[in-house]
């Protein structure tokens, strides 16, 4: 039985945020500009659900400022190479899943980004999807871009918002939350919009949300294969859609490290920081199937494991690793999401830091 192994980029491959990254280090404030945009993008994604728009659409809304100062294509793949940091074990891992599957990477990231990363990883890059972008082509006026660095001051200077868990719409928000998003949607939708470089947010797609899931679905078609032959792993807001897809095709949806959106969404919760999990995972699905690997997950523990099919090398390099206590790998059930939720949300920051663990 051929079956495909597919992951995002961002979280179960690589500990960046790119974006986030790129933008804290070529903007002022860049920090706190990318995450107020960033709670933005949740919100539209996930409770306004605005029409067209998908998850992970704050690398199309950052774009214009990364403009504004002058950032080039050439200083994106420079930045991404230098920048570069890997989940511990995630070359073998990848090596391991391509001996026995075909691997695909699904990625928001902008592909300056990919290609660092495919080079890194000896990867090939016509197996990995992501968002396209060629900023150079976008001119940006003097004057849009003094307008644009005003803008993305005052975006700077708003408060970070927080996104309550049982949020549903903007009136679940706080009163100064719902005000923000007020000027926000005015500021990108009307100002931005209007501007020579509004040009941006008809053309960019980022490779989020439906863009994920429609990736997938080339894959099995170009592979003639089941999406119930699909493992899929992923971490955030952006995978919501692809971890639906696989799920309800009889798929395994894989959370590794992920936040509340990744958890409410996935059936395997992981919480690592190395891939060697990943790879076990990988390998037993991917020689054996879903039930079996479900039920080592049931059973996880040192003795299940040895019991199991899974290759030894894995399970000896797995063993050196955590010879007294394995990394925390669950089902996801409506009875242990919340505490679920919490736990890999706080594992992730560990893993990843503060900044880009809290990110959606």
């Amino acid at each position: 039985m051929r079956r495909v192994f597919i992951s995002d980029c961002e979280g179960p491959i690589s500990k960046n945020d790119n974006a986030f990254e790129m933008t804290a280090s070529f903007v002022p404030d860049g920090d706190r500009l990318f995450v107020a945009i960033s709670r933005y993008d949740d919100v539209l994604a996930d409770i306004v659900k605005k029409t067209g728009y998908m998850a992970g659409g704050t690398l199309k809304l950052i774009l214009p400022f990364l403009r504004a100062y002058d950032v080039t294509d050439i200083k994106m793949e420079e930045f991404s190479a230098r920048q570069l940091t890997l989940i511990a074990n995630i070359k073998e891992t990848l090596q391991h899943v391509r001996s026995i599957a075909d691997a695909f990477i699904v990625s928001t990231s902008y592909e300056h980004y990919i290609r660092a990363m495919c080079h890194a990883l000896e990867f090939p890059c016509e197996n990995a999807y992501c968002t396209k972008l060629e900023v150079d082509k976008y001119f940006v006026p003097e004057n849009e871009k003094a307008e644009l660095k005003k803008l993305a001051h005052e975006i700077a200077q708003m408060p970070i918002f927080e996104i309550p868990l049982e949020a549903k719409s903007l009136k679940d928000l706080a009163e100064p939350a719902q005000k923000m998003i007020q000027r926000l949607d005015h500021m990108f939708w009307n100002e931005i919009a209007s501007m020579k470089s509004g040009k941006i947010y008809q053309e960019v797609k980022p490779m989020g949300g439906t863009g994920k899931a429609e990736a997938i679905r080339d894959i099995v078609r170009r592979l003639c294969v089941r999406l119930a032959e699909v493992m899929y792993v992923g971490d955030s807001i952006t995978d919501e859609q692809a971890f639906r897809l696989v799920k309800e095709n009889g798929g395994l949806a894989v959370s590794f490290n992920g936040n509340q959106y990744a958890i409410e969404n996935a059936e395997v919760a992981v919480l690592s920081s190395n891939s060697i999990v990943t790879a076990v995972l990988a390998d037993i699905f991917c020689r054996f199937g879903k039930a079996r690997t479900m039920d080592l997950v049931e059973r996880w523990n040192g003795e299940a494991l040895k019991e199991s099919p899974v290759d030894k090398t894995l399970l000896d390099r797995l063993f050196r690793l955590y010879p007294d206590e394995l990394p925390k790998v669950k089902i996801i059930t409506r009875g242990n999401m919340e505490t679920l939720i919490k736990e890999s949300t706080q594992f992730r920051k560990s893993v990843r830091g503060e900044d880009i663990g809290r990110l959606g």
